[in-house]
């Protein structure tokens, strides 16, 4: 996991002794420190559960303004159409 901010910020939790002794033994087979194991393990599933979100709630301008970006005309991009259009390693 690329680190793009230093971590100055500290997390507290709390586990049973199974608990933390499972996740020592997995931080150790993935030859990570418990709290990088940790911390990695819940950012993925943090960018899961936010990503499966079906249900937005915007205020009226906020609507207004997604209504508007969806309403704009396409806009045309010659590279990607190339890219697209021409076959693929695995179609040659």
């Amino acid at each position: 996991m690329p680190r793009l901010e230093t971590q100055t910020e500290r997390i507290q939790l709390r586990a049973s002794p199974s608990e933390k002794r499972l996740l020592q033994e997995a931080a150790h087979i993935s030859k990570k420190t418990l709290s990088e194991f940790i911390l990695e393990k819940s950012v993925i599933e943090a960018e899961i559960a936010l990503s499966q979100r079906t249900r937005f709630v915007l205020d009226s301008e906020r609507w207004s303004r997604f209504i508007d970006l969806l309403e704009r005309p396409i806009a045309t991009k010659p590279a990607l159409k190339k890219l697209l259009g021409d076959p693929s390693v695995l179609e040659r």
